[in-house]
Formats: C-alpha cells, structure tokens, sequence
C-alpha cells in the first residue's frame, strides 16, 4: 500500500457509480486517494487489516460510502480512532437511502461520523479537503477557487435571468 491521504471504501460495487464522484473531485484537487470494496459483514477480515494498514501508513480522511445497515464507515471510526471518517448514505431499494442515512449518523457518542447527504460524495470529497487544507495553503487555494467558482456560477445564471426573463431562461434550461 501507497501512502496516501484520502482512502475511499464502499461496501459494494453497486457504490461505485455514486463514489466516482468523490475520487474525481480528490483528483481535481491533486489530492493522492485509494479506492477499494470491503465490506464488514461479507470480508470482516480483509476490512480489519485494510483499516490497521490505513492507521499504519498515515492515512489522513476515511471516505466510506455504504447503503442499507451501512456499518463500514462506524467500523472504520471505531478502528481508526484519530482519522476523520465522513459516511456517504448510498441509495437503496428498499428505503431510498433514509435506512443508510439514519445507519451512519446514528454512530454511539465517542465515534462519531461525519455524514453527508444520500448520494452525497462530491460533498464528501470537499468535506475531506476542508479537512486535508489544515497547514496546506496550495490545497486551500484550490479549494478557495473551487468555491469561488460556485459564487460566480450564481452571479452569472442571475444576470442571465434578469437579462431574459422567466419564460426565455426557462426555455433555455431545456
């Protein structure tokens, strides 16, 4: 195993169309991130020496996506004491994601979670790299940057609303 800063964990393949998100953003900041499918209920072991191979090698943020029971990321927390763990609540079937969401954010007092929004790995991503900017001024740059360029966004689609009106900005949206 790499050094690395952000490692990335999901429970399923299934995940991955979801947790892609958060890996481009990592590489859009230059940010070094692993991804790998473990999961605590069907691969106990291989998830156990993942997480001491992770607290060996310094990782700095955990990233764990997990739909249904979604128990990676608490078990995560629970085994990497110091690391900031942030769960992503994946969509399911059965509860459309409430089931993860409620899952992780429910972590005992002591281990706690940072937990996004169902789907949410982009934000995941941006959570990490609010966490990694601490005495990294390039990496807060780029965030800056990054949110910067939300603020513009804004400001543009206004401008373009008040230049043509509800109906024509509405039509063009199509």
């Amino acid at each position: 195993m790499k050094n690395i800063d952000v490692s990335i964990i999901m429970g399923s393949d299934s995940d991955l169309p979801i947790m892609k998100d958060c890996a481009k953003f990592l590489e859009k900041m230059g940010i070094s991130y692993e991804i790998k499918i473990l999961s605590v209920h069907r691969t106990p072991e291989k998830a156990t020496e993942y997480a001491k191979a992770l607290k060996e090698n310094g990782v700095k943020v955990v990233i764990a996506g997990a739909g249904g029971a979604a128990h990676l990321p608490g078990v995560f927390a629970a085994m990497l004491p110091t690391v900031p763990v942030i769960g992503i609540p994946i969509h399911t079937k059965t509860l459309g994601g409430v089931d993860s969401l409620y899952s992780i954010v429910q972590m005992p007092s002591g281990i706690p979670v940072a937990t996004v929004a169902i789907n949410g790995a982009k934000n995941a991503a941006i959570l990490a790299t609010s966490i990694l900017t601490i005495g990294n001024e390039d990496l807060k740059n780029k965030l800056s940057n990054f949110k910067n360029s939300l603020k513009d966004a804004v400001s543009t689609k206004d401008e373009k609303l008040q230049e043509l009106g509800i109906d024509t900005y509405l039509d063009n949206m199509k």
